[in-house]
């Protein structure tokens, strides 16, 4: 039989903590060491494998290719181990990080009937919509909205189609008067999360924007969306975000919503199995499959409704 070339366990889980944690001090926490304890183990195991597997200044160490690669390996690792062990049927974390709105206005109102189906899971949702890296932050899933770009060392599952248009409240369109260019040329709303929103549903779209009277400028989707609600004026976004407003009346969408390259993409480390990530992704295709669609223009070219 042939011999497992393992480096130190010890060493290899101090690692494994920092790159679930991003920190060297958290991992110490975690693994009631010294911080000193834990930077020591990780130098202990670059030597025995030969290969850097952190680098940068001493208060922003990050992970190198190598680390990564080492990191969602040891952490698969680590899951099924635990996955093994006696009482292993207690509740399970896992952590997945989506950006704010979506999970907010789309995800959490669902998620109860995947907690049901799946009792000892634990589900913690952290707001990002950055660009992935599994090698730091423990993140075992992702949620984000993206095209078919590549992604190494990552699987993409595109589990629900992407629309935009823009929305307003009923009141604010009644006092328009149902005019389109009047519409467009409302105090247009923007978020700092997506600030082109605006010219890519356009251009999707097939509408000249006019200048409009005033630009207000939000940090995020969800401010903007509640501006929108308010009367404070139009802004473009995402059929999921705006279903359940649309649908209880409080936001309407005269143009409907235009369909983009991008989809709904659920991401998983490629080299990691763990369980409920995996059934968790099959959960999002399968409700992405069977959530409604957006609703057709309320109007089209220069008719009023």
């Amino acid at each position: 039989m042939t011999r497992r070339r393992l480096p130190s366990l010890s060493s290899l889980k101090a690692f494994e903590s920092f790159a679930r944690t991003g920190s060297m001090t958290r991992a110490a926490e975690l693994l009631n060491v010294t911080h000193g304890a834990v930077s020591r183990q990780i130098k202990a195991l670059e030597e025995q494998l030969g290969a850097q597997l952190v680098s940068g200044p001493r208060h922003g160490l990050r992970l190198t290719p190598a680390g990564r690669e080492l990191a969602a390996a040891s952490s698969a690792a680590f899951d099924l181990i635990a996955a093994a062990l006696p009482g292993a049927g207690a509740a399970e974390e896992m952590v997945v990080s989506s950006p704010g709105t979506f999970a907010m206005k789309w995800l959490i109102p669902r998620l109860p009937a995947f907690l049901d189906a799946h009792p000892n899971v634990r589900v913690r949702i952290v707001a990002s919509h950055a660009p992935v890296d599994f090698g730091q932050g423990g993140l075992h899933a992702a949620i984000r909205i993206q095209g078919d770009e590549p992604a190494p060392g990552v699987r993409r599952t595109a589990f629900m189609d992407h629309f935009h248009g823009p929305v307003l409240s009923a009141e604010l369109l009644a006092r328009l008067g149902g005019d389109h260019t009047a519409v467009l040329k409302a105090p247009r709303l923007h978020s700092e999360t997506f600030r082109p929103a605006w010219a890519a549903w356009a251009a999707r779209a097939g509408v000249d924007l006019p200048a409009s009277d005033l630009d207000r400028e939000f940090e995020h989707n969800a401010y903007m969306l509640e501006a929108a609600a308010a009367g404070l004026g139009v802004a473009v976004v995402p059929w999921a975000f705006a279903q359940a407003d649309i649908e209880n009346g409080r936001l309407a969408a005269p143009w409907g919503f235009a369909r983009m390259e991008t989809r709904y993409t659920y991401l998983r480390p490629s080299l990691a199995n763990h369980p409920a990530a995996v059934a968790f992704g099959a959960w999002l295709v399968e409700i992405g499959r069977r959530s409604a669609g957006p609703p057709a223009a309320g109007f089209n070219g220069r008719e009023h409704f």
